[in-house]
């Protein structure tokens, strides 16, 4: 059993932190008097309870290894890829032991000491550790990649060669150039495999020997002439070997025509053998060809200098409360109709009863209002406000702090400007990365002759102390009834003084 599974096994149950070295030395304990307290008839069912070792304050009881590597296997723990009920049922502590109805085996445990692992206060310990030891993956990576890995589709190797040119483009390029190798050297060799089998079946690859005589009586019969099979014309001059025949595909399809060898008209099959890988050679040049320059201009490098804010903020503009975060191009070509996109990722429940993992909220940042398409020319800030449209309405900055499954994805399309090809640079900002109260240093400054963006400003932010904490919504509730307070009716004015004095109190 390694270290980190042990680990995880047995903080589950404890208050303070195990150390590694403490971990493997009960759980080697735990294996010798597990190996030593077995039946003698061999079945395997200890004779004796699981011992218990006293670790920070608490009793803890060990199972044999086998018996933990059964419960693993029947329960289909995976250290890498837990489900969620297996992340729940670890993060509980709560593991379902066999009775005694089952090959005999027990779960050692007592009666007490199972209520107390499974009381209400020992279960939110856990819990709370659980979350603090896993938190919360990013869908989507600063660097704009997705956290996303596809399993369990069908006939995907089929799928992809369909669409292979598309899958040459999206490979890396160890794997673009292994291709770009093989294509070649597969066709050269296929080519001068049946360049052989012609020469071969016509008899070009035959030595012709010239006829000799040897001195009489040597070899008990005379004078003898070599057996020599004479070709009149081959299919292929210089062709009397495979090696022969795989230079004359070489040669053929690149071209390169050192005057050695060549077809003849002798063989009408050569010939059409000649024309086939020609016109293969062409089709293979353009496919790889066209892959790699389609690799080359890709524009997902023109990403590289597109860059937003590590942070983002939520302050006071206007009057009213905005989310902000800063996109910027490092380049002085532009980006052509550059407009941004954002959207809200975090679980839901329906009011059906349906769970949602990642359910997806558009955050409005001027679509209404065309203030979406932006001018990318130096950094730009881009404003959500938060209205009663807005998911973040009714979240103060206390929720807004607390709410560890929100993230925030923001996108940046546009065409650059070299290739007329669309680009999409994406990043995200967890609920730790949007700093309330906050306001984004300014980037842009006149000079004498020029405006100058100082990049260094960039990720800088600076504190509002004033910047109110509450929600959206409760900010307009203020502001509603201070506005009524402060409001002046002019009918109530003329009512009050065109009352008659009868009718005022004594």
């Amino acid at each position: 059993m390694g270290a980190a599974r042990v680990k995880r096994r047995f903080s589950a149950v404890v208050d303070g932190p195990v150390e590694e070295e403490e971990v493997m030395r009960l759980a080697q304990s735990a294996a010798d008097t597990a190996k030593t307290g077995g039946s003698p008839t061999g079945s395997g069912t200890p004779t004796s309870p699981s011992p218990t070792h006293a670790l920070n304050g608490k009793a803890l009881q060990f199972q044999s290894n086998s018996h933990n590597a059964r419960r693993q296997s029947a329960t289909g723990e995976s250290v890498h890829g837990d489900t969620w009920e297996e992340r729940a049922e670890m993060c509980s502590g709560l593991r379902s032991g066999k009775g005694g109805s089952d090959g005999g085996r027990g779960d050692g445990r007592s009666s007490s000491d199972r209520d107390s692992l499974s009381s209400p206060s020992t279960m939110s310990r856990r819990r709370n550790r659980c979350s603090s030891r896993r938190p919360r993956q990013r869908f989507v990576g600063k660097d704009g990649r997705c956290n996303v890995t596809f399993v369990n589709m069908s006939e995907r190797g089929q799928r992809y060669l369909i669409d292979l040119f598309t899958t040459c483009v999206d490979i890396r390029w160890r794997w673009m150039l292994v291709i770009f190798t093989l294509s070649f050297l597969l066709s050269w060799l296929i080519f001068g495999f049946a360049f052989w089998l012609i020469a071969s079946a016509h008899g070009d690859l035959y030595i012709q020997l010239s006829p000799s005589s040897g001195p009489s009586g040597e070899g008990g019969s005379g004078a003898e002439m070599d057996k020599v099979t004479v070709v009149e014309e081959p299919c292929f001059l210089q062709v009397n070997s495979f090696m022969a025949a795989f230079l004359l595909s070489l040669e053929t399809q690149t071209s390169i025509g050192y005057g050695f060898r060549s077809v003849t008209e002798e063989c009408p099959l050569a010939v059409a053998a000649v024309v086939l890988q020609c016109i293969v050679g062409c089709i293979i040049d353009a496919f790889i060809i066209g892959a790699v320059m389609a690799k080359i201009a890709k524009p997902k490098k023109r990403n590289e200098t597109l860059v937003f804010s590590e942070t983002a903020v939520v302050a006071l503009r206007d009057g009213k409360l905005c989310m902000m975060w800063r996109v910027g191009n490092l380049r002085k070509s532009h980006l052509v109709e550059a407009h941004v996109r954002a959207q809200l990722l975090k679980p839901r429940v329906t009011s059906e009863g349906e769970f949602l993992p990642l359910d997806n909220m558009d955050i409005n940042v001027g679509f209404d209002t065309g203030t979406d398409r932006i001018f990318l020319v130096s950094p730009v800030t881009i404003v959500h406000e938060i209205n009663d449209e807005s998911p973040f309405y009714e979240m103060d900055r206390k929720t807004l702090e607390s709410d560890s499954e929100l993230e925030v994805v923001v996108i940046l399309e546009g065409m650059v400007e070299a290739t007329a090809m669309t680009t999409q640079c994406r990043s995200s900002y967890l609920a730790s990365e949007i700093l309330w109260g906050h306001r984004f240093e300014p980037v842009l400054f006149e000079r004498k002759e020029c405006y100058q963006v100082d990049y260094s400003f960039f990720h800088r932010t600076y504190e509002i102390p004033d910047t109110p904490s509450c929600s959206a919504k409760e900010l307009t509730e203020q502001k509603y009834l201070q506005d009524a307070r402060l409001s002046f009716c002019y009918e109530n004015e003329v009512a009050l003084l065109n009352r008659s004095p009868e009718k005022e109190p004594k």
